[in-house]
């Protein structure tokens, strides 16, 4: 019902024309606003039902907040871009609550990806269509009211009644995520696995399904642990910045809180998409049943270690580190058996049945598209993992000894670089889901890949400067440094603009893409159970 409150005000906007035309209009002319209305209706029900809409929606939606906030920071500040942004669109930032407007930035994209992750899931995962249209619907609403109303508290006047309207937001994004988790129970017999080259148990249960649920729990209460603190703001806890507090040596914890909860939050998105990439992948065998054991081992022991936090601080991250070790090795088998499956499958579209290492080299990087999201994971490691795990060991010796600016660039470098390296593995899976082909396939996904990466590893070089560079002489590395970043992510921005430029105009046709698209509205992979299957129906009644 949720979908239909939106073509209510598409209906009600469009009322007084329809008087008029009452009026105005002959036959004729009242058939063709018919068809007018029927167009519409249609390009509502893409957008807003169909599992590509959806996605393409929050993409652009996510794309639109990036273009104007982004305008708020960094460089476009010196050239006097943000003061235009402010005036023209009326915002009000006051520096004392610089803060509050990034937090509530932050969640803002948060809740869309989360969204995108969970359209993805409902898509491939196999489940009832009303189960999958009820968790879309609610998550929709809910993360939509949260974007719009959460911007403007935030940066347009703090009118409180947004602000509560930010909230049910919130809480229609946590509704939608224990229908997902119900509709996801991995105990339910139809959808226990036949097909044995699937992950599954003895008794035929889905391992995946296990994975994307425990996941799931962990998810709604990791968002329990943030909220129990946001419940507090005002009596008794203030706005800060993680990064803030990092010279702390003692933090409440309402503040360890709100670390672990953003630590985790972003680690269990990681999961998430790496379990969608496996599914698009057709991931199977044996490092698939491997895999997914260390996925739902990992998941289970870091969230209890980030739990740990407030109460255990003192071995809260050795028990981390040890979920993670799971976490990274079954990334690691995906990693593995998804290059060596694109490189015999594109041998055997050229017919080649025996390839030396270029040649299999060559097969590997055919297709950026497939090959970027795993690569992605990879160079995660160069700039992500490996830093963060040197730096863990290092802390006391060598970053500790730092200005607290130093450290406080590495940490957020740190998180930033893996939000951004998860968004272009979305963008990258959006490009196949869009069939994007030839040569423009190969253009936005090796743009995508080389721009991003040289950022991110500028970015890498830049907060871990103090290594290898004394402050004096550090101009130089820094010109740099910043120089590459910018160029890097301006290329990411100026593909994903085209990109989404290109399915805004197709909206206005006819017959583009979009209608296509509303015909076979789901994802095309291959799920690791079709329910109600002849073997399926047996199985069970057995």
């Amino acid at each position: 019902m949720l979908e239909y409150c939106f073509f209510a005000i598409l209906q009600h906007s469009t009322t007084p024309i329809f008087i008029v035309s009452l009026f105005m209009f002959n036959q004729n002319d009242s058939i063709n606003w018919g068809r007018i209305m029927s167009t519409r209706l249609e390009r509502f029900h893409y957008l807003f039902r169909s599992t590509k809409g959806l996605v393409l929606l929050a993409i652009a939606l996510i794309s639109l907040v990036t273009a104007i906030w982004g305008t708020l920071s960094g460089p476009m500040v010196e050239w006097g871009i943000r003061d235009i942004t402010v005036r023209v669109l009326g915002m009000e930032l006051l520096p004392a609550q610089r803060e509050g407007r990034i937090i509530m930035l932050y969640h803002v994209i948060a809740m869309a990806v989360v969204a995108i992750e969970v359209y993805f899931i409902t898509s491939i995962v196999p489940m009832k269509k009303h189960q999958q249209s009820t968790i879309n619907a609610t998550i929709t609403f809910g993360y939509l009211t949260a974007m719009i109303f959460g911007l403007w508290f935030a940066y347009f006047g703090h009118n409180f009644v947004f602000h509560g309207l930010f909230l049910l937001g919130q809480s229609m994004i946590f509704f939608a995520g224990v229908l997902l988790a119900a509709a996801l129970w991995p105990w339910n017999k139809e959808y226990y696995v036949k097909d044995r080259q699937y992950a599954c148990t003895k008794s035929g249960l889905d391992l995946e399904r296990m994975a994307f649920f425990v996941m799931t729990v962990a998810t709604l209460g990791s968002a329990v642990f943030g909220a129990v603190t946001g419940s507090y703001w005002g009596n008794g806890h203030e706005t800060f910045l993680a990064e803030d507090l990092i010279r702390e040596t003692h933090k409440t914890p309402l503040q360890l809180a709100v670390i672990g909860h953003l630590h985790i939050m972003l680690t269990l998105v990681a999961v998430a998409i790496t379990l969608v990439v496996g599914r698009w992948l057709d991931f199977k065998g044996g490092f698939h049943k491997v895999s997914m054991y260390l996925m739902i081992i990992g998941t289970i022991v870091i969230t209890l270690g980030v739990w740990s936090v407030v109460p255990y601080q003192a071995i809260a991250h050795k028990i981390i580190y040890v979920g993670s070790v799971f976490v990274m090795t079954a990334a690691l088998l995906l990693v593995v058996y998804g290059w060596k499956k694109q490189i015999h499958e594109r041998l055997a579209e050229q017919g080649i049945e025996k390839a030396g290492f270029w040649t299999k080299l060559k097969a590997l990087l055919h297709d950026p598209i497939k090959f970027g999201p795993l690569w992605q994971m990879v160079f995660m490691n160069f700039t992500v993992s490996g830093v963060g795990i040197y730096m863990a060991v290092n802390l006391n010796k060598i970053f500790r000894v730092w200005p607290a600016r130093e450290e406080r660039i590495a940490l957020t470098g740190h998180w930033h670089i893996l939000a951004a390296i998860i968004a272009t593995i979305i963008l990258l899976y959006y490009a196949d889901i869009t069939g994007l082909k030839g040569k423009l396939r190969k253009w936005f996904g090796w743009t995508v890949i080389i721009g991003s990466d040289v950022a991110f590893a500028a970015v890498t070089v830049f907060s871990m400067k103090r290594l290898f560079v004394e402050e004096y002489f550090q101009e130089r590395v820094v010109n740099w440094t910043m120089l590459l970043a910018d160029l890097g992510l301006a290329l990411v921005l100026v593909v994903l603009a085209v990109l989404m430029l290109w399915r805004l105009f197709d909206l206005f046709k006819s017959n583009g893409l979009w209608k296509k698209e509303l015909a076979d509205p789901e994802l095309p992979v291959k799920k690791t159970v079709v329910p109600g299957s002849p073997d399926i129906e047996k199985e069970v009644g057995q």
